[in-house]
């Protein structure tokens, strides 16, 4: 008689960490950006940059810090986000630096050079990035705070109406001693983080119907009290605080999520209308909002004998052409103002780099984007989808007005192009964007734990002759 024994164990077996992966990215993220610098200073003075090593270790070393951080505290996370996101703000840093140049858009009137300043900000978003890694262990402790993510999200928005208006906006708030804050750029995080919360409690409620109409599910009246609601509250920001493109943002946030939520197209429908009959309102009686429309309409009209910036941002993406004038070679400070280094800095990509470097910019924010929307696919829990995916989609409404405007595809909005434009709360607020969605990426695609092993079946044993 002979005996044998079949032992099997179950283990978790999850995808790998690909932290390497994300160095070896880290590295490119890294020289490109230093490469583009002696680009630059090539093209200015004919020699390399003497802030050129500094540059390059000190982007280096936050890049490192930030990966050896990653590494620890989320180690299945997705490994081309933050690669991505050093890279766009490395040539963000480059691009502003090279604006610096031209004399004509950098005197003090003006502010002065832009760029150490961004890169102060940009040390202190990745600070904020490596904070939230750190005490945000798990992304659902948020959903804790939703009634109270709204009351915070609707002060930020409510703040600039108390300070003075810049450039014919109420966008900002200053803080003796740090200077000026655009609270906009928190608040799309915070509310939606609140979004996400409210939605995963009355998701089931929202996609009731009452009746079909021309193949659309209609909802119910009572339901349409949430989407009239926000309307209304981004009425009022545009109303009193003249921010066109905070207003957009703040809806359609609301709407990608209300429709991700609820898989109700009537609510795509809704949307759309109630934010072009809102936009029309504002627009007929706002002479700011009026003004931008008509900007938009007529961008070749002249003012007071000269050509507007749309114009003259028209005629660089048509100077550029498909490979561009190269780095540090083209006429940006022809646009003048802050713009040039804000709103408009699209501009210079499109005239020194070209179409393709212009479409270059665009899939690393694609890809970015795609990142966050794969996160929700692969999240666990429903609150994690739609913060997942309420994250994702502000970030690209943000970049589809900020691009759309510039490009003369709607009207401007003066919001703040992603790391690549000069804007401190911009930075600030999309690495911590960034990491929220690094901690949802990390807890879906971290193994699940082995299962205990069961006492019984270790004490049974199965004899065979």
């Amino acid at each position: 008689m002979s005996s044998s024994s079949n032992t099997t164990t179950i283990s978790s077996v999850g995808a790998p960490s690909r932290r390497n992966t994300e160095l070896a990215l880290l590295i490119f993220a890294v020289l490109i950006p230093v490469f583009a610098y002696a680009n630059v200073g090539l093209a200015k003075g004919g020699s390399l940059p003497t802030g050129m090593l500094g540059y390059g270790l000190g982007l280096g070393l936050l890049a490192g810090v930030a990966h050896l951080m990653v590494r620890k505290f989320a180690p299945y996370a997705d490994p081309l986000m933050l690669p991505v996101a050093t890279l766009l703000n490395g040539l963000g840093l480059v691009l502003i630096w090279r604006l610096d140049q031209e004399k004509s858009i950098t005197t003090e009137i003006l502010g002065g050079p832009k760029a150490p300043g961004q890169l102060m900000w940009s040390t202190l978003g990745i600070a904020l990035f490596l904070a939230v890694l750190v005490f945000l262990k798990d992304h659902r402790v948020l959903q804790r705070y939703t009634y109270i993510s709204m009351a915070a999200a609707l002060v930020l928005l409510a703040l600039p109406m108390f300070f003075p208006a810049v450039n014919g906006a109420k966008i900002w708030i200053v803080i003796p001693g740090v200077g000026s804050i655009q609270p906009g750029e928190f608040a799309k995080i915070i509310i939606t983080v609140f979004f996400a919360g409210y939605l995963m409690v009355k998701r089931d409620a929202l996609a009731l119907a009452s009746r079909r109409f021309m193949g659309m599910y209609l909802p119910r009246g009572r339901d349409l009290g949430p989407i009239l609601v926000i309307w209304a509250i981004s009425l009022m920001i545009l109303v009193f605080e003249t921010d066109l493109g905070t207003s957009l943002l703040f809806f359609g946030l609301f709407v990608v999520m209300l429709y991700v939520a609820t898989e109700r197209t009537s609510w795509i429908v809704f949307g759309l209308l109630l934010s072009a009959g809102g936009a029309v309102f504002v627009a007929s009686f706002n002479s700011h909002v009026g003004a931008r429309v008509d900007n938009w309409l007529n961008p070749l009209a002249t003012v007071n004998g000269a050509v507007t910036e749309t114009a003259q941002v028209m005629y660089s993406f048509g100077s550029g052409g498909i490979l561009g004038s190269g780095l540090g070679q083209g006429f940006s400070r022809l646009i003048g103002g802050l713009g040039a280094k804000s709103d408009y800095i699209l501009a210079t990509v499109g005239e020194e780099l070209g179409l393709t470097g212009m479409m270059a910019i665009v899939l690393l924010y694609g890809l970015l984007i795609e990142r966050g929307i794969r996160t929700a696919l692969a999240a666990r829990d429903p609150f994690g989808k739609l913060l997942a995916v309420g994250l994702s989609g502000a970030f690209a409404l943000q970049i589809f007005v900020v691009a759309g405007g510039v490009t003369a595809l709607i009207p401007l909005t003066g919001m703040t192009m992603p790391f690549l434009a000069q804007g401190g709360s911009s930075v600030v607020a999309n690495w911590a964007l960034v990491a929220i969605l690094l901690r949802i990426s990390d807890t879906a695609r971290r193994p699940a734990p082995a299962p205990a092993p069961s006492t019984d079946a270790e004490m049974t044993q199965v004899v065979r002759p």
